[in-house]
């Protein structure tokens, strides 16, 4: 979702890219409550973080707690960010129940990535 999120909001002023050390499948009520604000992750991929070592980066987002400690070192000047989220994949309930814990996830991953995208346009002027 944070992806979907940051290109989406981002205008396409930043280089996305979503990896993980268990990369899988975009879970299908992620999907769902994306759309339901009008973002299509449909066809989004996570990636091996073993396939960008080596590539440098400005920034590297964490948001799951196993992500920040078994992230490895980038090159470079890279400054890393970790948000917390509740992992809502783990949700247990009705359907309506999960949905809620994922509409509450994607809602504070979106506060987190307008604040972002706030901070980079006033530290780089504008």
């Amino acid at each position: 979702m944070a992806e979907g999120l940051l290109r989406h909001f981002g205008n396409n002023k930043f280089e996305v890219f979503s990896a993980g050390t268990h990369p899988s499948f975009v879970h299908p009520l992620a999907i769902e409550v994306m759309k339901e604000i009008g973002i299509d992750i449909s066809n989004h991929k996570s990636k091996h973080v073993s396939e960008f070592l080596g590539q440098k980066f400005d920034y590297v987002i964490t948001v799951c707690d196993r992500a920040k400690e078994s992230c490895p070192t980038f090159p470079g000047q890279v400054k890393r960010i970790h948000w917390s989220f509740e992992d809502p994949a783990e949700a247990t309930g009705t359907k309506e129940e999960r949905m809620k814990v994922f509409r509450k996830v994607r809602d504070e991953i979106k506060e987190h990535i307008l604040s972002f995208i706030n901070e980079i346009e006033i530290s780089a002027g504008g």
